[in-house]
């Protein structure tokens, strides 16, 4: 059968136009179709042993391909954060956080400034990240402190050693010796900033994710009957209430359901994220709407 030339070149043309109109309607309803998309930054929470929960969700996020340009954390939340920052996969997180205790993080300071100190921390942290540097980290990383003698927060972040800035943020005051820096007395993030949702933002992130391992209260506890119970229940709602206070810079804010565990639970890693996990799965939707977003 004879075809002519004219009607074999529009056969073509429209053959090839249809293909490539195909090819850019599947790229269009990638996941997160905005080639120019917002950066993202995530605020991890101090917490103690909740801080575990971090990890599930940091986990769902990596299952579910939702990227993580900056990354800022407070107190545990910052060890978490920058054991993430600093180029490790989830599972190797999971499988280095089975190495730790109270006994191998902690070791009595000998000082009048605290009871322990944190320096052991330091080196587990020097021995098992890939990156000792901050500079180096492969996700941009800030850890929040308090400079003890004005009250200031202190945002550790772009260069410095990795371990000092995590042990400064993680120095409850009173329990561990205040990390020295640059002249400065620092102190636990959580003092000032427990959510470190600011510092993200200072970072560069236009999309916040803040994880809170503490604002789902605490059912442990019951009714104190002793003046240190009720010292440290009300200490603890203090927090909570000063947590809380950060949420607002957040665009999501995951909550995961720990309250009936305590925070010095080490041993119930697993449970607190697998909640980690459940809390992150039920914000997922709305977090690839803010990614779909113009």
């Amino acid at each position: 059968m004879f075809i002519s030339l004219d009607y074999y070149n529009a056969f073509s043309f429209f053959t090839v136009h249809y293909s490539l109109s195909l090819s850019l309607s599947k790229i269009w309803n990638l996941p997160f179709k905005n080639m120019e998309r917002k950066k993202v930054g995530i605020a991890l929470s101090g917490g103690a042993a909740r801080g575990f929960a971090h990890l599930g969700v940091l986990k769902v996020l990596a299952e579910n391909d939702i990227p993580i340009d900056f990354v800022a954390g407070t107190s545990a939340g910052s060890f978490a954060g920058a054991a993430f920052a600093s180029g490790l996969s989830i599972e190797e997180i999971i499988a280095m956080s089975r190495k730790i205790s109270w006994f191998r993080m902690t070791g009595f300071s000998y000082s009048p400034k605290g009871l322990l100190s944190n320096a052991s921390m330091g080196t587990f942290i020097r021995q098992h990240f890939p990156h000792k540097n901050l500079e180096d980290f492969p996700i941009p990383f800030a850890a929040v402190a308090c400079d003890l003698e004005t009250g200031k927060e202190v945002i550790l972040k772009e260069t410095g050693d990795a371990a000092d800035a995590v042990r400064a943020s993680c120095a409850i005051p009173g329990v561990f010796v205040p990390v020295v820096s640059e002249g400065r007395m620092l102190i636990d993030g959580g003092v000032v900033s427990n959510v470190p949702t600011k510092a993200v933002r200072k970072l560069g992130a236009e999309i916040v994710i803040a994880v809170d391992v503490l604002a789902s209260g605490a059912t442990y506890w019951g009714s104190p009957s002793t003046l240190l119970g009720i010292f440290f229940q009300s200490a603890m709602m203090l927090l909570r209430a000063a947590s809380k206070s950060h949420h607002y810079r957040a665009d999501v804010v995951i909550i995961p359901e720990i309250a009936h565990l305590r925070p010095d639970e080490i041993s119930k890693m697993d449970e607190f994220i697998k909640a980690g996990e459940e809390a992150a799965l039920e914000k997922l939707d709305e977090i690839k709407a803010l990614l779909n977003e113009t």
